[in-house]
């Protein structure tokens, strides 16, 4: 079962009237998820959200098109206000179709609020007396299960835990990649409503398509009728009076090219809406080869989506929380990253603050570079004369010191040191061939 889990855990909770002065900011202000939110918290959006605009114009724009160049034509031909009547179905469908649009992008799909810290695992009790919640990402994290069993009517289910938001996900919950939010009765991230499908929108999601679907078809049919009156009345072929109406033609190829695609859509949700299931869930085929445990049968599970109330948001994104802190930025020093509080050493030193751990370190640190120093100087001296590897090896070590700043005379001095060596073999050869020869003669 899932252990419950105090109200203060999570981030959207407010904080306490007490808390010592802490600034308050409004929820949606520090929300972490990447959510778009609008007249003050009043309507979230997905990140995708500049898509609606898109979608508003190709619901519109052929509604507005019909309008001008077929719809006013029925006034004048249908007595008694029908020919209104056809405008006005059409204008009526439009803004129903975008009333259901705002209502499914513009709300809580039914995000699921992150914890501040982990859970606490089952059977280990919290150590901490003071009853301060624990960091995010500490040890006792690592110890979590990844998943959980409950009981689903009578049938076992297994949830998994959210490593961004901390929590073991309810039953049909999904993590969106997109909006970085665990959503309830998680469907799809929908690229045209730049929002997820979830518990709390489901509905006016399926209504939209549905109403697209219809306009389709209502644009369509009229289109039709509307080229079927040229030919009655002027007596000609259908591809004449096909002519006759190029707006006829382009809404005829945009409607029938739209309604498979939103009228394909309508009839999958309708099965999904009758078998209790998900979009999530299908594409994964969870109940191929298992019962599944949320069917109530095709009334039942009609009902649940469009008779039931909308859950509550779980979500006061106009609600104050307590800013949290902001972490210093690091600072660039010499090409080297470094901390602001490095900057303030010196100073403590200097008003007598005893250093701390990490002040010792640099001072260890420093007597290391001078120590490094020091004995960049000692290769500068000149190589003893016993030995010629020992003097090989100086020479390397001079010319290190030589790239870090060292003399060009120490340079002019060794290669002194290696001419003479070289004149002090040569005639050490010499003699030696000389007594060699005179040996030989003799014998």
């Amino acid at each position: 079962m899932l252990s419950s889990q105090p109200q203060d855990r999570h981030a959207g909770a407010p904080g306490p009237s007490g808390g010592g002065g802490d600034e308050l900011i409004r929820t949606y202000k520090a929300w972490k998820g990447d959510n778009v939110f609008c007249f003050g918290g009043r309507l979230v959006f997905g990140p995708d959200a500049r898509t609606i605009l898109i979608t508003i114009f190709l619901i519109t724009a052929p509604v507005t098109i019909f309008c001008v160049f077929v719809g006013r034509k029925f006034t004048d031909d249908y007595p008694h206000h029908l020919g209104v009547s056809v405008l006005a179905v059409a204008v009526g469908l439009n803004l129903l179709d975008l009333l259901f649009l705002f209502l499914t992008s513009g709300r809580d799909p039914g995000i699921i609020p992150r914890n501040l810290y982990p859970p606490e695992p089952e059977g280990v009790e919290s150590s901490n007396n003071g009853g301060e919640p624990r960091l995010a990402h500490t040890p006792t994290q690592s110890r979590l299960p990844r998943t959980k069993e409950m009981i689903v009517n009578g049938i076992t289910v297994k949830i998994k835990y959210c490593d961004t938001c901390m929590l073991y996900r309810p039953p049909r919950a999904s993590h969106c990649s997109i909006c970085d939010n665990c959503v309830e009765k998680f469907d799809h991230h929908c690229p045209w409503l730049g929002q997820c499908i979830g518990l709390r929108n489901y509905r006016f999601y399926f209504m939209f398509v549905l109403c697209s679907a219809l306009i389709c078809i209502y644009v369509h049919v009229f289109c039709w009728i509307y080229v079927k009156r040229i030919m009655d009345g002027e007596k000609i072929s259908i591809w004449k009076s096909l002519i006759k109406t190029p707006a006829s033609i382009a809404l005829i190829l945009y409607s029938f090219v739209s309604f498979w695609f939103v009228g394909g859509l309508t009839g999958f949700h309708l099965y999904l809406i009758s078998t209790n299931q998900s979009t999530y869930e299908n594409f994964r085929y969870r109940y191929d080869r298992h019962e599944n445990p949320f069917n109530r049968g095709i009334v039942g599970n009609f009902m649940e989506v469009f008779c039931t109330k909308i859950a509550v948001s779980k979500n006061s994104f106009r609600g104050k929380v307590s800013k949290e802190p902001a972490i210093p930025p690091r600072m660039v020093v010499n090409g080297a990253m470094s901390s602001p509080s490095m900057q303030k050493v010196s100073q403590d030193i200097e008003m007598g603050r005893k250093p701390v751990w990490h002040e010792t370190v640099e001072e260890e640190l420093g007597d290391l570079d001078k120590d490094m120093v020091t004995s960049r100087d000692l290769s500068r001296m000149l190589p003893p004369e016993e030995s010629e590897g020992r003097g090989i090896m100086h020479s390397r070590e001079s010319s290190r010191g030589r790239r870090g700043g060292g003399s060009w005379d120490f340079s002019s001095r060794v290669n002194e040191d290696l001419r003479s060596r070289d004149e002090s073999a040569s005639m050490r050869v010499g003699e030696d061939s000389s007594s060699f020869s005179g040996k030989f003669a003799s014998r």
